[in-house]
């Protein structure tokens, strides 16, 4: 690698004058090391949150989902909104492991770790709605094709939701493995490290007697690439059968071509989003910041920018397809007291604001390169994704093609109850997979080290004047 190096005006990715053994230092002390105040007090306030959404799926399976606040008209309210936001909020890790890897972009090694656990937490989240959505979750095994005591009931693969579950099941699986693979090499270097019998004894069966050869490097990298590839096509395959869910309906609103492309722009829009809200906490929580750098952030948030115009055009289309195609149905949907002077009109402006206004400010350097205000922004624009899906499906759905079946929906405690529960569960396991993995991936960092490190980039360009 010693021959490769980088533009001495590219800002170093590694920041701080480290050494191979500073990075193994950095990367392990938050697994070796107790855990703080910080960190417990999140812990505990995310699972009292994660046992109180427990409580009220508990209820909604004892009692039936006549306790959400569903109704005739509306029969899908926020199962389906968080289900499809939490799919969303998965895609960036993919993305981000899986497309930058191919494409040898270096700044991902920082955060592709992190932005993988995510993808894995999030899709275990959204799984949890199709399931307690059937009413009945011990009927679940009825959609398989197994033979089955109801003579000649074969199952019907016709319905949408069902390719959800295959989309999801695949995506979960996949993710879940190119997560392993690239933590093998790091769980061995915990393993090395290791004072106490058990805790060598556990990284030691994790790391799968990874030794660090030439031979395990060429096999780690081939199985990468071909994982990578795997992954990509499934970046953009999973969202698009979610968005499936809409565009294949004879709803006004929903029954259009341009969902699968939009969903996906949107998924890897709040994804990044939430990638940007979780590692600015950790970089400061762990004591990352020589490793995950202004200049990650920046590139972040270039996406964001980037994703974030797809969504508008999207929207903007939208609204001219409505005008466009002399349909009274969506003219009603979009113009007269449709979305934006309707009864939902609040939801509507959200919308607009948190996904098209705010995230706007990121053109400018100077906010782009603001902590703070990349964090703010990063909340508002997972909010601002949140009502966009709420708007699809409530929006669409409450003004139906008769008026005498115009409603207007109210979640109840159970509705706000769940969601809450998939959030505190998905911060449990991730600050559970904060204190036992490494959180970035310190063999590829050290990879690096050479060509983006501080001190070797002076060194180099120093070398270059004389």
């Amino acid at each position: 690698m010693s021959g490769h190096y980088e533009s001495p005006l590219r800002e170093p990715l590694i920041v701080g004058h480290k050494t191979y053994h500073d990075i193994t230092e950095d990367i392990a002390r938050p697994i070796e090391s107790k855990a703080g105040k910080i960190w417990w007090t999140a812990f505990i306030s995310a699972l009292i949150a994660f046992l109180y959404g427990f409580g009220c799926i508990a209820y909604t399976i004892g009692t039936g989902i006549g306790v959400w606040g569903l109704n005739r008209t509306v029969n899908w309210g926020w199962d389906i909104t968080n289900f499809v936001w939490w799919v969303g909020i998965g895609h960036a890790g993919t993305l981000i492991s899986a497309v930058l890897l191919l494409f040898r972009q270096r700044w991902r090694m920082s955060i592709n770790r992190s932005a993988e656990a995510m993808t894995i937490f999030a899709v275990i989240q959204a799984a949890l709605f199709p399931l307690i959505h059937m009413g009945r979750p011990w009927l679940g095994y009825w959609v398989f094709p197994i033979p089955n005591q109801f003579g000649s009931l074969w199952v019907n693969f016709n319905s949408p939701l069902l390719w959800d579950v295959f989309a999801i099941s695949t995506y979960f699986s996949v993710s879940v493995v190119f997560w392993y693979i690239g933590l093998i090499p790091d769980f061995a270097m915990v393993r090395d490290r290791a004072k106490k019998p058990v805790t060598k004894r556990i990284y030691s069966i994790l790391s799968f007697g990874w030794g660090g050869r030439a031979k395990h490097w060429q096999r780690f990298e081939e199985v990468s690439l071909v994982l990578a590839g795997l992954c990509t096509p499934l970046v953009f395959s999973v969202h698009t059968i979610v968005s499936f869910d809409f565009a294949t309906s004879v709803i006004k609103g929903w029954h259009s071509t341009i969902y699968p492309p939009y969903f996906v722009a949107g998924a890897i829009f709040s994804g990044f989003a939430m990638v940007q809200t979780l590692l600015i906490i950790a970089r400061k929580v762990v004591h990352l910041e020589d490793y995950i750098t202004l200049k990650h952030i920046e590139y972040m948030n270039i996406v964001i920018v980037l994703t974030g115009g797809m969504v508008s055009v999207a929207y903007a289309t939208e609204f001219f397809v409505g005008w466009y195609s002399g349909s009274r149905y969506e003219d009603f949907t979009y113009f007269s007291p449709g979305a934006a002077v309707g009864p939902y009109w609040w939801a509507f402006w959200l919308l607009i604001i948190c996904n098209v206004i705010v995230p706007a400010s990121l053109w400018v350097r100077k906010l782009r390169r603001n902590i703070l205000w990349t964090f703010i922004v990063a909340l508002v624009v997972n909010i601002g994704m949140w009502f966009e899906r709420f708007d699809i499906i409530v929006i669409n759905l409450s003004r139906d093609y008769l008026p005498s079946s115009w409603t207007m929906f109210m979640p109840t405690f159970v509705d706000v109850g769940v969601f809450i529960g998939t959030n505190g569960f998905f911060f449990v396991l991730f600050l559970l997979y904060a204190r036992t993995f490494p959180v970035i991936a310190q063999a590829e960092l050290k990879s690096i080290l050479k060509i983006s490190g501080e001190s070797y980039k002076k060194k180099n360009a120093e070398h270059n004047e004389h």
